[in-house]
């Protein structure tokens, strides 16, 4: 990350650790080829696989730590499903459950040392921004038919400034997916960079205490953010939800 030389202080780039790499050889990466965002979704799989199933295999009474996270988790977000978008989006909770705990344990499990956060690439965060996007406009339409279209004519506003309103709904009704997926990867770039840049100072003498407290410090403020931005996402998720399920201003 940092070396010295005769000629000074040199860098790695902070934006290293987001780099796309082949997990064997160092050829060409295909769509084919195993790769290290490869090795980090399925150790995302298995982590939800280990705290949704496994951890909860028991079914105690008295739960024990592993159920008792995994029951929190599902009862956190049930609440938020039913808060924000209504009982009547109870049917669509098992989908924004699996959303929330990837991101979420996406989040966490790129904090580890030498991991690799996915929801860093903008390729990871628009699909399922997209997702996101395509399904409850399908909702919307499938449950709402032509009156979905009510989400974007605010009939609580003059008549004569009632088109340029639509225009605005609509613009920022396309711009969703872009604000959802760019939100949560350029939270998770700007952290783990700015960790990478306190780290780099350490090899410094004159101010390796001062970085090593700034990166502890980060580094504990980007496990709340983590936290938090999943659960940003999954909250933008029902609100969207909701609009869909209930599009008339």
């Amino acid at each position: 990350m940092v070396a010295t030389d005769g000629e000074g202080l040199h860098f790695d780039s902070v934006l290293s650790q987001f780099d796309v790499k082949p997990l064997f050889g160092a050829g060409e990466i295909s769509f084919y080829t195993p790769t290290n965002v490869t090795l980090w979704l399925f150790l995302i799989v298995v982590s939800t696989v280990a705290m949704l199933v496994v951890g909860t295999r028991g079914r105690a009474i008295v739960p024990n730590r592993s159920q008792s996270i995994a029951e929190l988790t599902y009862g956190v977000v049930h609440k938020m499903v039913e808060d924000i978008a209504g009982k009547e989006a109870l049917k669509y909770f098992p989908y924004i459950m699996t959303l929330f705990i990837f991101v979420l344990l996406a989040n966490f499990l790129g904090l580890l040392p030498m991991a690799f956060t996915v929801t860093s690439h903008i390729a990871v965060t628009a699909v399922l921004a997209f997702a996101v996007f395509f399904t409850v406009t399908a909702i919307g339409f499938i449950k709402n038919g032509v009156h979905f279209l009510d989400l974007f004519w605010v009939r609580s506003a003059p008549l004569a400034i009632r088109p340029v309103l639509a225009v605005i709904e609509v613009i920022s009704y396309f711009v969703r997916p872009v604000s959802h997926s760019i939100r949560l990867a350029g939270n998770m770039i700007a952290g783990h960079a700015v960790i990478k840049v306190f780290a780099a100072f350490a090899g410094i003498a004159a101010v390796a205490p001062v970085s090593i407290i700034a990166v502890v410090g980060m580094y504990a403020f980007e496990v709340l953010v983590a936290g938090i931005q999943a659960y940003v996402f999954t909250i933008l998720t029902c609100v969207y939800l909701k609009d869909a399920l209930h599009p008339s201003h």
